[in-house]
This record gives structure tokens, sequence and C-alpha cells, in this order.
């Protein structure tokens, strides 16, 4: 509880609550998501605009969206509950300061790929431990770890969002790939940057880390990238790429089995080498725990 010189009473249950109607638009689904009755959410957020003076969401109907007062109110709302979330259970909770839960953000590569590795061999060494992942774009990891709904974002591509905390994690190597029967693979000579001007790409959605990744590596070589078709997730570019839809710039550990398995070819460029850099992710606010930094320190030996 906080309290200023005008006596203003203001709970972290009502910021709770607050949190809640902006990510689910209503104090009913909010209600429902925090278990309290759907009065109690509608008074608790009356009670939060009174004592701040000022409405949080416009009302549009049935929907309340967050207005210019509610969106500022959001960042510093999510980083007092983060906090006193943390502060239970490193205090008040028995064991969970070595135990207890990580909630961990990734973007869609790491996430199929790399990170399931990470967490089996961490928790070898801490089987207490209990993890909730969120897999999603990487501008959706962002404002995950930006709004406190994750602890730790392991994403795919640099990020300026404000208040964000970005460490280089680790190298990737991206390859060019194609069918075995396309028409630029195969024989000895490489493919020239004309030739990759012309191809038709298989590309990711825009928002995603291995869409931007693929974009800074190759613009300045082909300055435009012809699009067949947009995908949602590197798995389905590597099969349609194997189908014979096009050719496509994927991280290595996307390809590695189709490639060993002869139903992609890396195709030889004029290009250099590909890479891109993974991060780790954190909100300048955030206080980390025990739990996290552990993790975080995990994380960097094993790359």
């Amino acid at each position: 509880m906080f309290q200023t010189k005008a006596n203003m009473r203001l709970t972290i249950r009502q910021l709770q609550i607050f949190l809640a109607i902006a990510q689910s638009g209503s104090t009913t689904a909010a209600a429902e998501q925090i278990a309290l009755s759907q009065s109690a959410a509608s008074a608790a957020l009356n009670e939060l605009e009174n004592l701040l003076d000022c409405r949080l969401f416009d009302r549009v109907g049935k929907r309340l969206i967050l207005n210019d007062n509610g969106r500022l109110l959001l960042p510093q709302a999510g980083q007092v509950v983060d906090a006193a979330k943390t502060i239970e259970q490193q205090f008040l909770t028995p064991g969970m300061a070595q135990g207890g839960g990580l909630q961990i953000g990734s973007s869609t590569t790491i996430g199929s790929y790399l990170l399931p590795a990470l967490i089996a061999a961490y928790r070898q060494q801490h089987s207490e431990l209990q993890v909730r992942v969120m897999i999603a774009n990487t501008a959706d990891i962002v404002a995950a770890v930006v709004n406190f709904e994750v602890d730790v974002g392991l994403i795919e591509g640099p990020s300026h969002a404000a208040d964000l905390q970005v460490e280089p994690w680790m190298v990737d190597e991206l390859l060019v790939v194609a069918s075995p029967q396309h028409p630029l693979a195969g024989g000895d000579r490489k493919v020239g940057l004309a030739q990759l001007r012309q191809a038709e790409w298989l590309l990711r959605e825009p928002g995603s880390g291995t869409r931007e990744a693929v974009e800074q590596a190759l613009l300045p070589h082909l300055h435009h990238l012809r699009q067949s078709y947009e995908f949602g997730n590197s798995e389905a570019i590597k099969h349609a790429t194997a189908a014979g839809l096009g050719i496509s710039c994927l991280s290595h550990a996307v390809v590695a089995d189709f490639l060993q398995s002869g139903r992609l070819v890396e195709l030889k460029t004029s290009l250099p080498r590909l890479h891109r850099h993974f991060y780790l992710v954190h909100s300048r606010h955030k206080i980390l725990s025990l739990r996290l930094m552990q993790f975080l320190a995990y994380c960097r030996s094993w790359s």
C-alpha cells in the first residue's frame, strides 16, 4: 500500500486488476482471470480511477480500451506488481529463493530448436524449477518483457524498445537453402547475386526476428527480395522450401535435419558468410531474483 500527502491509498491488488483489464479488455474477463466477481473488479477499477482522478480506459461498447492515461500507467503498474511478486516468492514462500518458477519468453526459432535442450540441461541441476514458456515472434516477446508478462526474453534480433536491457547471447549461422530439384541447386558454379535477386524467396512475417535478420543479412547485397510466400514459422518455411516453392535463408539449427537427410541443400553463393546474434532481454526496472540471475548465468555459459 502506498500513501501520499493527500492520504491516497493505492493497493497492489488494484494494479493487478488494472493489468488484467488492460490485457483482457473487460472487467468480466479480468474477473475470471483473477478469480474475482465482475462487480468486485469493476469496483476496484472505479476506486483506482477515483484515486488517480482520471479515466484509464475508453469505454467502446462493452470493451475497455486503454487511453493515454492507461498507457502511461501500464508499465509502471507492471513493474510494481512484478516487484511485489518477486518479494513474495523470495521471502514469503518456503523454498522459493532457490526453486519456484520462471516465466520465459522466446522467439520462435529459439523456442522450437534451442530452448528445450537448454531447459532440460538446466533442470538437471535445478530439478525443483518450474518453467512456463511463451513462444511468439520477436516483437511480441519484447512487448511481453516490457509489460512484465515474462521474466526474460530470448530473441533473434536486436530490439530498441525503451527500458529494455539487451545482452548479445549467441551467434547463429544463417544458410541459403533450396530443394535439390530447384534450378539453382547443383553444379559447381556459385549462384550469382543476379540469380538470387530473381529467385522467389520464402520469408517469415513482419515482426519476426528471423525476418529482420534475413533482411539485414541479404538486402545490402541483393537490395530487394522477391517474395513468393510468407509463413508464420521457420518450420513451415523449411517444408515449403523442400517442396520447391522457393528458396529461403534459415538458421542452421532449423535446417540441419533436412540437410542431413538430403531434403534440402545449401546453395553455393557469392554472398559472404551470413550470421546473426541471439539476445537475452529483460526490463531495466525488473528486480532480478536469485533464480533468474542463476538462469541468466547458465544461459551465458551454455552458449
